[in-house]
């Protein structure tokens, strides 16, 4: 979250607001960051000051849910030897973390689709928000969904669940999201900066179509925004 552009704009106090918000979760960084704005507007020191404890409160319920995010991620998370691409993570996870876009490429069977999203969760990218993985159809994302929970040992709509049409299986506690890109390009009408979002991994990206040419060429828009 970029604010240098708006400091000098800022009072002390909004400062030191806007200074504590880089550790929470992305959809209350947007939320309590346009709360903090709001601080300006209002006249009375002592109104500022009772809306700035109030703020200063729900970033510390914040902060918690960000630790609960942490500690329900059960570790060591385990990668099948026999697949290709367990054999690159560390490779993997060291340009995911140095690098906002990478592309994997790999043979069918390979485990890009399952594995992938585990490495995010191993690198703590299910802390401050979801972790957003497309497929082209709805079997698909209720299919790999479920083998993911399978291998992390959870429930099925707790850290990992889909959404498909019709049927959401997604809770406040979600942190590996599978979803048809029909679905991802129908939740950037609400919420336009995937703020519900640390990273997406769009699988079947050689696929051409519609949807996900729509969604690569929209996704570049917005990493230039962040960048």
């Amino acid at each position: 979250m970029k604010n240098s552009s708006v400091k000098h704009t800022l009072t002390p106090l909004q400062q030191s607001l806007f200074s504590q918000l880089n550790d929470i979760m992305r959809v209350d960084q947007r939320r309590l960051s346009a709360r903090i704005h709001g601080i300006g507007k209002i006249k009375s020191q002592e109104a500022q000051q009772a809306v700035a404890a109030e703020i200063q409160q729900q970033i510390e319920q914040a902060r918690l849910r960000v630790e609960q995010r942490k500690s329900a991620v059960q570790n060591p998370i385990v990668f099948p030897e026999s697949l290709p691409v367990s054999q690159r993570k560390v490779e993997i996870q060291k340009l995911l973390s140095e690098h906002q876009v990478i592309v994997v490429a790999g043979e069918t069977g390979s485990g890009k689709t399952t594995q992938l999203p585990k490495m995010c969760l191993e690198l703590g990218f299910g802390n401050l928000g979801m972790i957003g993985h497309t497929q082209p159809r709805r079997i698909a994302a209720r299919s790999v969904a479920a083998r993911i929970a399978e291998e992390l040992e959870t429930e099925l709509g707790g850290l990992v669940g889909y959404k498909v049409r019709f049927n959401d299986q997604i809770s406040d506690d979600t942190q590996i999201k599978l979803m048809t890109d029909g679905i991802l390009l129908a939740e950037i009408q609400n919420d336009r900066f995937l703020n519900q979002y640390s990273c997406l991994i769009i699988d079947e990206a050689h696929e051409r179509s519609l949807n996900n040419d729509f969604i690569l060429g929209y996704l570049k828009t917005v990493v230039a925004t962040s960048s």
